[in-house]
């Protein structure tokens, strides 16, 4: 009993800390929000790498760092955008990857080229491409307005880790999905879903945030896009044969284990927003 006690104390001082730092950095801007993507990607990056070499599995390490630090750049919304119709700079920043990828596996292949190939790309593409949509959300439609949506997204996934820890702990029975996650159960996940579905749903009534349609969809897709992240993470580091992607974070494993839920929540929120509140 004691042990899980201070696991849970551990586990909650570390979100509430994270919360806060977080909260703080994305108030502030793009000035602190960009450095700390970029430290963030690289981290990031640096487990996923690690969890690689585990398998015997080779990548493009520099190239995935300065890529990755590429597409993070692209992602500001005050950059100019491509003199062409259509696309952005951070679809150029990607393929300019993939194409240099594919060039260094041809001069110089070694084993396994395809394999190589495709984990760099897919290392950059759920590291850094997701992460870029927190700059893209924070200044939308505005960086007065977008604060207030980027909050949306942080609190569901808050409230998701603790619903769902409280959720497991004390009611977990059934396996959600002991193939992929052994450790999470259907009540912890629909613990998460309450909580997260309340928080946001709350939020957007009390800040007017569209129509109660809106609100109640809004709701909904963060919620869910929230537990998806998270087994997704669970999913990669089961096939990668990890427990956890590090251990920077007490409590929470690594910087992967604690982005996960947020990963895909981002992403949701700015593209349900663009969708439908507001359309080109």
């Amino acid at each position: 009993m004691g042990a899980a006690v201070e696991s849970l104390s551990t586990r909650v001082l570390t979100s509430v800390v994270g919360f806060a730092v977080v909260s703080a950095i994305v108030w502030i801007g793009w000035v602190a929000l960009l450095p700390a993507l970029v430290v963030l990607s690289v981290m990031g990056l640096f487990e996923y790498i690690r969890m690689l070499d585990r398998n015997d599995i080779d990548v493009r390490r520099v190239s995935l760092g300065v890529f990755g630090a590429a597409i993070i750049v692209a992602s500001l919304p005050m950059i100019p955008a491509p003199p062409w119709e259509g696309g952005s700079w951070r679809e150029v920043v990607l393929t300019a990857a993939l194409g240099y990828i594919l060039v260094m596996e041809v001069m110089r292949p070694g084993e396994r080229p395809l394999e190589r190939v495709v984990y760099s790309l897919f290392g950059l593409l759920y590291v850094p491409w997701l992460l870029g949509y927190f700059l893209l959300l924070r200044y939308t439609p505005d960086g007065e307005t977008g604060l207030l949506y980027f909050a949306l997204p942080l609190l569901a996934t808050f409230a998701a880790d603790i619903g769902g820890y409280f959720g497991g702990h004390f009611f977990g029975r059934r396996k959600l999905a002991p193939e992929v996650s052994p450790g999470k159960t259907v009540e912890g996940a629909i613990g998460g879903l309450a909580f997260s579905f309340v928080i946001v749903l709350a939020m957007t009534q009390l800040t007017q945030i569209g129509s109660p349609l809106d609100a109640l969809l809004l709701s909904i897709l963060v919620a869910s896009a929230s537990q998806l992240g998270d087994l997704s993470e669970s999913l990669i580091k089961r096939a990668l044969k990890t427990k956890d992607s590090g251990s920077s974070l007490p409590g929470h494993g690594g910087f992967l284990d604690r982005l996960d839920s947020l990963l895909f929540a981002v992403p949701a929120t700015y593209l349900f927003l663009n969708i439908s509140l507001f359309p080109r």
